[in-house]
């Protein structure tokens, strides 16, 4: 689960230490000023992004890059990118804010971040009609990145933007794509009770022609090809890694718990996914091969509700249906269903990045709560059949690690003290678990905070769980999100000292209440909706 929240935090371009007539951004809420603009050697990270060229017999071969394999070598470091806005593209096409960007980064790459992410919204930049495609305010943004000298990890978002935790902007699927959808309804998502879900496209149909005559995995795959096309000269250079999106916001999942007009709460079970056209065909296939017709009707009719828990319902509770050859078989198809769709994609992706030099990676749901339970019942509405004595995340890791792929997980901040006892969470056993999921598969781990927080405790977590003192220790972590609370002074002073101990591989755990590092970047918020001059000290 993945909260985020976008930024409405502008910034003006100081250099050095003169003075600058600025015109107004509009919405301008803060400054930032450099009394050197040389960042402290404390604060310097080298890139864990590294680049070999071979040459062999006047043939140029193609370059390698990889993220850090911390658990593979004696190297800790931990590079640290940052989550760009949600709306860091208009809906028009263009860079949102370019000037406050361009300041932003300047910060960022002060700090001594490795880079940044950004979403490449299907519903933006597929919009005008079908293999239509605008990334000019993608290229405007990986120029910007570059000119700082830092890395980009774009994310392939086939998902739509709003209705989740923090979505504070709307950004829906392409406009030919929802009138598809408003002819056949069953190209989404459907629970139980006949709800459709506008999120993301069912996999039930992945290998269907519904999309004017292609496939979604078609659809996919031309829209990662001409991103590839677009930014050949980036890739493996800036754009270090392509994060592919398969699910609702961008996780490998179904959108068993969505948030939008309250259908579900924390911390609900959520309900099953799989009653469009597409997905009770497929149930009702797979009862009949092993011969249990009456199987493949329907889903569970015992799963109870969104917001109820466990023990509520007749299949999740501690000696429910679940466990039965019944339940065993739903699960087992449900579950193996969303690996076939992370397979399909992912194949494709690696075939059209395969020599680019950047790296593939795809997002698992931190879903905690209910994880004390026997059933895990959050986790197996989700697509992720992991219980008490299954283990979930060994199959999905084994399919990452098939196609060179990184498996990118949630929740790293997260403390089972923290969690509300009724919701029997455990985000730390469930981490615990991915890390040895990802050991066992020989397949990298990167992190990502799922909450928004900025306090010393949070770092703390993430530092401990980057370590593999038990399973895999963290390739790369993404820091959510850049906004204006980010850079408040205390919030920014803490950011800064955590990514100096990230690139120390963890080893500072106590993070300070103030600036330790002798950074002389400073962090000044305003008012006024009128600034005509702005001094850096």
């Amino acid at each position: 689960m993945t909260l985020t929240l976008r930024s409405s935090t502008s910034f003006i371009n100081l250099k050095d230490t003169k003075i600058i007539k600025a015109p107004l951004l509009e919405d301008l809420h803060g400054i930032i000023s450099f009394k050197q603009a040389k960042p402290p050697s404390r604060l310097r990270i080298r890139s864990s992004l590294q680049e070999t060229k071979i040459e062999r017999g006047g043939e140029k071969l193609e370059k390698l890059h990889s993220l850090s394999s911390n658990h593979h070598t004696d190297d800790l470091r931990v590079p640290v990118f940052v989550m760009l806005p949600l709306d860091t593209v208009t809906l028009g096409g263009s860079l949102n804010k370019p000037r406050a960007m361009n300041a932003s980064l300047m910060a960022l790459k002060s700090a001594g971040v490795e880079g940044v992410m950004v979403d490449a919204w299907w519903g933006l930049v597929e919009k005008d009609g079908p293999m239509k495609y605008n990334w000019e305010g993608y290229a405007e943004l990986v120029q910007m990145v570059q000119k700082h000298g830092l890395k980009l990890q774009v994310v392939m978002s086939f998902h739509q933007c709003g209705g989740n935790v923090g979505d504070s902007c709307s950004i829906p699927l392409p406009p030919w794509v929802l009138e598809e959808i408003s002819k056949n309804p069953d190209l989404v998502y459907t629970d139980r009770s006949g709800r459709r879900n506008p999120e993301y496209i069912s996999l039930g149909c992945d290998s269907l022609p519904v999309l004017r005559g292609r496939t979604p995995i078609q659809v996919y795959a031309d829209y990662m090809r001409s991103f590839r096309d677009r930014f050949r000269d980036y890739l493996g250079e800036v754009i270090m890694e392509v994060q592919v999106g398969a699910g609702p916001c961008g996780e490998l999942r179904y959108p068993s718990y969505p948030e939008s007009n309250g259908t579900w709460r924390f911390p609900g079970i959520g309900e099953f996914q799989c009653y469009d056209k597409y997905m009770r065909a497929s149930l009702e296939a797979a009862a009949e091969a092993i011969g249990k017709r009456d199987w493949g009707s329907s889903g569970p009719h015992d799963s109870g509700q969104y917001n109820q828990f466990p023990e509520d319902t007749g299949f999740f509770k501690k000696e429910g249906t679940w466990k039965t050859e019944y339940g065993e078989f739903f699960l087992a198809w449900y579950s193996s269903k969303l690996l076939q769709h992370g397979d399909s994609i992912l194949a494709a992706a690696k075939g059209i990045f395969r020599g680019t030099g950047a790296k593939l990676s795809a997002k698992v749901a931190g879903i905690h709560w209910h994880y004390g339970t026997r059933s895990h019942a959050a986790e197996l509405t989700a697509g992720y059949y992991n219980t008490r004595h299954r283990d979930g995340y060994s199959p999905i890791a084994k399919m990452l690690a098939k196609h060179g792929v990184v498996f990118n997980f949630t929740c790293m901040e997260m403390r089972d003290g923290q969690q509300p006892g009724y919701a029997n969470c455990s985000p730390e056993g469930l981490v615990r678990q991915v890390k040895m999921a990802t050991r066992d598969a020989k397949v990298e781990l990167a992190g990502e905070n799922a909450l928004e927080r900025y306090d010393g405790a949070a770092y703390e977590q993430i530092l401990a769980t980057s370590r593999s003192d038990s399973g895999n220790g963290l390739a790369a972590f993404t820091y959510l999100r850049m906004n204006k609370n980010l850079f408040e002074p205390n919030n920014w002073r803490n950011l800064v000292e955590f990514v100096k101990s990230m690139s120390e591989g963890g080893r500072n755990r106590r993070l300070p209440e103030s600036d330790c590092c002798g950074s002389d970047l400073h962090v000044g918020f305003i008012k006024e909706k009128k600034i005509k001059e702005v001094a850096a000290v």
